[in-house]
């Protein structure tokens, strides 16, 4: 387990004074279907944030990375049926890592979390047609191209694309920014 997740799993302890146990127990005694209607649930009847609601929803039904033996099989998953996104992916990650030696390449079900000393961003083929990009920037304005993404979200903004030709520096220098804030 890497240490973010472990930091994470000890503050919600502390946070809730239940552990990482007894909250699955609590949500497989509710015995939902959906990853969504755990997150909900946490949400709603416990006041969890979207992290650690997602992060109990991931470990009840072990699909995080870290409950998977090979994360390469996440992310060859993610792209089935979007197999054009994969040279976004490729193209951004090698740029990405370009920025320091201390980035963490966390593959989930559905995206790839990017991390630092905590998560600045994350890749993500999100439908047939658009490719996200999540970036923590709290405090930055919007832009046309950098979207405010909802309240308690897994990122702050996020950039649309549907090619390969739209990585270009603005984007790149968001990410960067983002993963600078990342200390």
């Amino acid at each position: 387990m890497d240490n973010a997740t472990q930091t994470m799993i000890d503050n919600l302890h502390k946070k809730t004074g239940k552990t990482m146990e007894q909250w699955i127990e609590i949500v497989m005694n509710e015995n939902f279907e959906k990853h969504g209607e755990i997150i909900k649930f946490l949400k709603e009847k416990h006041e969890f944030t979207h992290g650690f609601a997602n992060l109990v929803a991931h470990k009840a039904r072990s699909s995080d990375a870290g409950s998977v033996k090979n994360t390469d099989d996440l992310i060859v998953s993610q792209y089935q049926g979007k197999e054009h996104f994969k040279p976004i992916y490729k193209k951004l990650i090698a740029e990405i890592l370009s920025f320091g030696n201390d980035i963490e390449i966390a593959p989930k079900n559905t995206y790839v979390s990017l991390r630092r000393k905590k998560q600045f961003a994350i890749l993500n083929p999100a439908t047939k047609t658009r490719f996200e990009i999540g970036i923590n920037l709290k405090g930055q304005e919007p832009t046309e191209k950098l979207e405010a993404e909802k309240p308690n979200s897994m990122c702050s903004h996020k950039i649309k694309i549907a090619d390969i030709s739209e990585i270009n520096n603005e984007i790149l220098n968001w990410i960067k920014t983002a993963y600078e804030n990342a200390k």
